[in-house]
């Protein structure tokens, strides 16, 4: 290969990798200064907080609310002698039991989401560096476009943590 040929293709590759770092400047530029504060890490781990808490607030009130259930069908027993109602009762009751076991993936599911949280953080802890060493003052210079939310991310805002969002009183109100 001749000395011209190779000045030519070593230059090729020094401006492939020139656009490469670019991008990848502008990417770290776009998770340093996202378009609104929902798409940074620790918005995305306070969400994921919520959901867990969230499903394990509402696997408490069904569980609650089955053991009521359970107390109520137990006095519905106690007066009754005849034996279809009886029947009918037992059934209900081992429905409730079902439910019970459908509500233990509520732990299952917090246990996933908080290894998702874990690794989230890792990818957190990556970039944080790589922005600490591309400089933050520099990556402010980088122009990041295309960032704004779509019409149906705009809808999603949920679940909210205590005191974020609308209130109950509020979508109430709405329907009334």
């Amino acid at each position: 290969m001749e000395v011209a040929d190779q000045d030519r293709q070593l230059r090729s590759e020094l401006a492939a990798l020139f656009q490469y770092m670019q991008r990848v400047r502008t990417e770290i530029a776009a998770i340093h200064k996202p378009a609104d504060e929902e798409h940074n890490f620790e918005k995305m781990s306070d969400q994921l907080d919520a959901i867990v808490a969230a499903t394990e607030n509402a696997t408490n009130n069904i569980m609650a609310t089955v053991e009521t259930n359970e107390g109520l069908l137990q006095q519905l027993k106690d007066g009754l002698d005849d034996s279809a109602k009886l029947e009918l009762i037992d059934q209900v009751s081992a429905n409730n039991m079902g439910l019970f076991e459908f509500c233990s993936f509520q732990d299952i599911t917090g246990q996933r989401v908080t290894k998702v949280v874990r690794s989230l953080t890792y990818v957190e802890d990556k970039v944080n560096a790589l922005i600490d060493a591309w400089g933050k003052a520099e990556l402010e210079n980088v122009d990041v476009q295309g960032l704004d939310k779509t019409d149906d991310e705009k809808l999603l805002n949920g679940p909210q943590h205590e005191g974020e969002g609308i209130s109950q009183a509020e979508i109430d109100a709405l329907f009334d």
